[in-house]
């Protein structure tokens, strides 16, 4: 059986990786063949994201995957969204492109009518919102009418292929896209942007181009490679992957961040939605993610952080299996509490929460862990009900895919939470949808169906059946009674 071979270059907010997928009429197979580390740059003027750095590890990746396969058919680009960087005249990158935790746009989001935001866009006001930091740039000077924005995936396919456009699942993550499939016009119009910084839009399975000449003599090679815009927003591409045979799904997207949601057809954009912090973001096959962004795993990225001693972290295995053994629910925190969504003390902050919320605080990192995973895991369940309810789609089973799915104990309480199955995997859902796209198409609902049907047919998944526990109910009212607790 033939096989062709394609290039995935999956960029995270920690990490980035280059894989070669060789992609069969029935299975595909997959090899990492460069990993680096995405390491932040706190400048004077702010925290930014190392471009120029991230943009050599790529080069070196596609130079080993070459290398090792002979031929490729085809590099596609995925990364998280909302941040972006800026292209002048010429196609010159005008400086790094900032983070998305970065402390400028501190306040600006509550000044925006979200209202009116939401009914053009589908996209609730959040600080790290694109909107929110380019008024940041507005109101400080630094935004050059001359230029035209990239999100990340977008600069580096730029950089690659010398032609900058807006892939759309990356573009709806900005609060100035309509995710009926254009930019909003209203939205630009509004705040006073001009209109010329946003790209032509491109969509999942579109050609960017193909590899510069420069690039291509660069890394020796025979023959240019076309660059494929993919469901280029991380999430998108997860989505893609999910092993569903067909609709009535929930879905958890669980790394760095959760997203947590279902696929409909159409943005839901009414003021329950709105006021219930949904976010409308676009997909692959015209789908819609209707969906809540939830801080994940970054908390336990912290906390280990926090617990480190001379350069050595402790083991997280280890602390998932001592934190399995204490009991559940004891000590609950919102995931998204604001002082749990910046870097920091998190153990301590953890332990803050729980004390001003009249809980017993957690002292031991096996209590924390365990804390933390019980919230994640309730986080989860109330918000696939929640995207059930407010969408009208029904969701029999729930998908979780990512690095969560990796995490036994999240898993398993995620399904006794939720009181559904959760079928977990592919922990690669990112790469292997990145890969997928681009072999076999994105455009269509009949185009994602085969990428799922070729996704169930090579991913690894482990299925949880929900446990009766008579402690799940009272764990999730007092739970939802947290939500938005004021710091």
């Amino acid at each position: 059986m033939s096989t062709d071979t394609y290039l995935a270059v999956d960029l995270g907010a920690t990490s980035g990786r280059v894989i070669l997928g060789r992609v069969g009429e029935r299975s595909v197979t997959t090899a990492t063949v460069a990993r680096f580390a995405n390491e932040p740059l706190a400048w004077p003027d702010g925290l930014h994201w190392n471009l120029p750095a991230i943009y050599r590890h790529v080069l070196d990746g596609i130079r080993r995957a070459v290398a090792d396969a002979g031929e490729v058919r085809s590099i596609g680009i995925d990364s998280w969204g909302v941040d972006y960087g800026l292209v002048g005249p010429g196609g010159r990158l005008l400086g790094l492109p900032y983070h998305y935790r970065d402390a400028r746009t501190r306040g600006l989001a509550a000044e925006l009518d979200e209202a009116a935001l939401y009914r053009r866009t589908g996209v609730p006001n959040q600080e790290i919102n694109t909107l929110t930091q380019l008024l940041a740039e507005q109101r400080a000077g630094t935004l050059d009418p001359s230029a035209r924005l990239g999100f990340v995936a977008d600069l580096l396919a730029h950089l690659l292929t010398g032609r900058l456009a807006a892939e759309r699942t990356l573009a709806s993550t900005s609060q100035l896209f309509d995710p009926a499939g254009h930019w909003s016009d209203e939205a630009i119009a509004a705040h006073g942007l001009p209109r010329r910084l946003f790209p032509d839009p491109l969509g999942p399975g579109d050609v960017v181009g193909e590899l510069r000449a420069g690039v291509v003599d660069e890394l020796g090679l025979g023959a240019p490679v076309p660059v494929t815009a993919v469901a280029a927003h991380d999430t998108a591409s997860a989505v893609a992957a999910i092993p569903a045979a067909g609709p009535g799904f929930a879905y958890v997207s669980c790394g760095t961040w959760a997203l947590v949601g279902v696929e409909v057809d159409r943005p839901i954009r009414t003021e329950a939605s709105r006021a219930a912090g949904f976010t409308n973001e676009l997909g692959a096959g015209g789908a819609v993610r209707y969906q809540k962004n939830v801080t994940a795993l970054w908390i336990l990225s912290e906390c280990l952080r926090a617990w480190s001693h001379g350069g050595e972290r402790p083991d997280l295995t280890e602390l998932l299996a001592a934190a399995a053994g204490q009991p559940g629910y004891v000590s609950l925190a919102d995931p998204d509490a604001p002082e749990l969504t910046r870097p920091g003390d998190m153990p301590a902050k953890v332990a803050r929460f729980c004390r001003r919320t009249g809980q017993p605080v957690p002292v031991t990192p096996a209590q924390i862990v365990r804390c933390v995973v019980d919230s994640l895991a309730l986080a989860f369940a109330h918000y696939a009900d929640e995207a059930a309810r407010l969408s009208g789609s029904p969701a029999g089973v729930v998908h979780l895919v990512g690095g969560g799915a990796n995490n036994t104990l999240l898993c398993r309480l995620t399904a006794d939470a939720a009181g559904r199955p959760v079928v977990a995997g592919p922990a690669e859902a990112t790469a292997l949808g990145n890969l997928l796209v681009q072999a076999r198409g994105g455009r269509t609902a009949d185009e994602l169906a085969a990428v799922r049907a070729l996704s169930a047919a090579s991913a690894r998944t482990v299925r949880y059946e929900p446990r009766a526990d008579p402690a799940v109910a009272a764990a999730r009212e007092r739970f939802a009674a947290l939500l938005g607790a004021a710091a």
